[in-house]
């Protein structure tokens, strides 16, 4: 019987992703069949998998849940936070299930986060060759100019990383479109498919703009709507199809 990776096997439990799976494994709380296992291991279907002594639930046995929150600003993308900040999960009241976010959205970044315990859609959705459509709604304090739009509009080289141990990436073309131009502010939409770690920040302030307001819309065919601030809903049976369809 064909043997799967024990982290891939835990992160499409819905437990955790399959990076917290795999130091899960290196420190030693998962074990098959009672047998402590290391990195590289695998199991199959038969097998019981233990983390830190309780089994986790193969995908047969669980109830999927697929949320929709409008993540309101001040609240950090985590499932516990060390430094005693205010959590996503906490706004996921009446949520029994063990689901995780998918993807991140900064702490003052508000909108469209998703949650759910489908380990496969979750790895296929944050997974860059998918190219999932992001659509921010971006609020900049100054008045921008057409060059301003184009810089934005194509592939540019940022620093993700910091100044002591820079991460350099380059974007793909995004695109951007002005929704609101008055005296002392702009409002953009601005669609990208990569999603790195304060992307649209980094791209305004590469141009000389600065974010007062950053919000999430819109994830591939899925749009945030009237949903208010800090609250959550399962999707739809069609949204399900439509973001399993759009990740294939």
């Amino acid at each position: 019987m064909e043997k799967i990776r024990l982290q891939k096997i835990i992160a499409e439990s819905g437990l955790c992703s399959r990076r917290k799976a795999e130091n899960l494994i290196a420190s030693g709380a998962v074990k098959v069949n009672g047998r402590l296992c290391k990195l590289g291991d695998g199991a199959t279907v038969r097998d019981i998998i233990t983390v830190n002594g309780e089994p986790i639930k193969r995908e047969r046995h669980r109830t999927m849940r697929y949320i929709m929150l409008n993540k309101p600003r001040g609240y950090v993308t985590t499932m516990s936070d060390e430094l005693g900040r205010r959590n996503v999960t906490e706004l996921l009241t009446g949520v029994n299930e063990r689901v995780y976010p998918i993807g991140r959205l900064d702490k003052d970044t508000e909108g469209l986060l998703l949650f759910t315990n489908d380990g496969k859609l979750a790895q296929a959705i944050t997974h860059p060759s998918r190219e999932i459509a992001k659509s921010y709604r971006v609020t900049v304090r100054e008045k921008v100019t057409e060059e301003q739009l184009t810089k934005l509009s194509l592939p540019m080289k940022l620093n993700i990383g910091s100044t002591d141990e820079p991460e350099f990436i380059t974007t793909s073309n995004a695109h951007v479109e002005v929704l609101v131009a008055e005296p002392t502010r702009t409002v953009l939409m601005i669609v990208i498919h990569e999603g790195k770690n304060r992307q649209i920040r980094r791209m305004c302030e590469a141009v000389g703009l600065t974010v007062v307001r950053l919000k999430r819309v819109a994830e591939g065919p899925l749009k945030l709507g009237m949903l208010k601030p800090g609250t959550h809903r399962d999707l739809t049976p069609a949204e399900i199809t439509a973001i399993k369809n759009a990740v294939k």
